[in-house]
């Protein structure tokens, strides 16, 4: 690399210079007191971990998103974390044993191997909330209200979250006696809706008439929560668990809908995002502008299993880098005091005292008269007579 090209970086890699980093930060921490508001527990998972943890249960997906090393240490193969959510599990399964409902949050940086959309990084700012041990429906209303108070938080006066349930189709696919190649292949045309495809693909592998029928009805129930009510009459005859997924969609609807008025709420029986990592309701969120889900959640509650503690488990993961560049985020920049010099014990204990009180003082270094514009600085501190004052520039 030539010396004019050592400031480039690879795609997808950023930097966040001052006034970026100061909305990502400010929005990281409104988050992150928004969980713990919520009796989140905050943890901080390691950058890096032994695959053999670090992918588990986290499906196909993670795994090709995630950059692999060689511990110089043990020879072991490491993973650097495109996901905290298998992390979090370990942790409460192995690190915490905590007994009935367990709360974690966190937020940090992951690392992608490629980016999940056009000029998405590929090294994003994530936050996120894990429950843990609740199987109920009322976990993963908590989970739903809890990325919708969030996405108040970071400035969305409207909310669109798109919801699914990984159930029925998986119930479907059961009935159906399908492999999982044959699974996987009609996966992959439920998800591009290709109508015309999926029944002539269902005519070549599925014998079942009726089957055939509900399969193909999937692309079609898709809107607003009165789509559930004809969910429940395509399905009548349906296996019993794609009735109980679509009950669950209801109460589920009945809650927030009152809660939050300016939700949207868009409902996808074919939407299996992360199907072969979810096992019940699965949502994304989006914002004007975005064709990305700018926030991704749902039930998982057999990941656990390979700690050796199954544990039914739902939670969410917020893009902060994404938020911070589409959502009304107030400016995180504050204003400054510049301080021309500091030699005295007088008005070095003045500039303490500001700093106490939450102001940001910066200090002239060098014979320095004036503060220089990058600084921000909207007052300086003047000595009148024999006392230090905060006066307007």
């Amino acid at each position: 690399m030539s010396r004019v090209d050592r400031w480039l970086l690879p795609d997808g890699i950023e930097e966040m210079l001052p006034a970026e980093a100061n909305k990502v930060e400010s929005l990281r921490r409104r988050l992150v007191d928004g969980f713990r508001r919520w009796g989140y527990d905050y943890v901080m998972p390691p950058m890096v971990e032994f695959t053999d943890s670090l992918l588990t249960g986290s499906g196909r997906d993670i795994e090709l998103l995630t950059f692999k090393v060689t511990d110089q240490m043990s020879g072991r193969t490491m993973g650097i974390r495109a996901d905290m959510t298998p992390q979090a599990a370990r942790m409460d399964a192995h690190s915490l044993k905590r007994e009935g409902v367990n709360r974690l949050c966190y937020a940090g940086h992951v690392l992608h191997t490629r980016p999940k959309a056009p000029l998405a990084s590929r090294t994003p700012v994530w936050a996120g909330i894990e429950l843990f041990g609740e199987a109920g429906i009322d976990a993963d209303i908590e989970v739903v209200s809890l990325l919708l108070d969030s996405l108040q938080t970071a400035g969305f006066e409207k909310q669109y979250l798109d919801i699914g349930h990984v159930g029925i189709f998986r119930a479907l696919a059961e009935v159906a006696g399908l492999s999982e190649s044959e699974e996987e292949s009609l996966f992959t045309l439920l998800q591009a809706k290709a109508s015309t495809e999926i029944q002539n693909w269902l005519d070549q592998n599925v014998d079942d008439e009726m089957v055939r029928s509900w399969f193909m009805a999937l692309p079609n129930l898709s809107g607003s929560v009165s789509i559930l009510a004809k969910a429940q009459e395509a399905f009548a005859e349906a296996p019993a668990e794609v009735a109980v997924a679509l009950d669950e969609l209801a109460e589920l609807a009945a809650v927030l809908q009152p809660r939050y008025p300016e939700a949207q709420l868009y409902f996808d029986l074919s939407e299996l995002r992360g199907y072969h990592y979810h096992t019940g309701i699965v949502f994304g969120a989006f914002a004007p502008g975005l064709g990305e889900a700018i926030a991704n959640g749902g039930r998982y509650d057999h990941i656990g299993e390979a700690f050796g503690r199954p544990r039914p488990a739902t939670g969410f993961n917020v893009d902060i880098t994404a938020v911070s560049r589409v959502a009304e985020v107030a400016d995180a920049e504050i204003s400054g005091i510049f301080a021309p010099c500091a030699e005295s014990t007088e008005s070095w204990q003045k500039v303490c005292e500001l700093r106490a009180a939450g102001e940001r003082v910066v200090i002239a270094l060098s014979g320095q008269q004036k503060p220089f514009d990058h600084q921000n600085c909207d007052y300086v501190l003047v000595e009148c007579d024999g006392k230090f004052e905060v006066q307007p520039i």
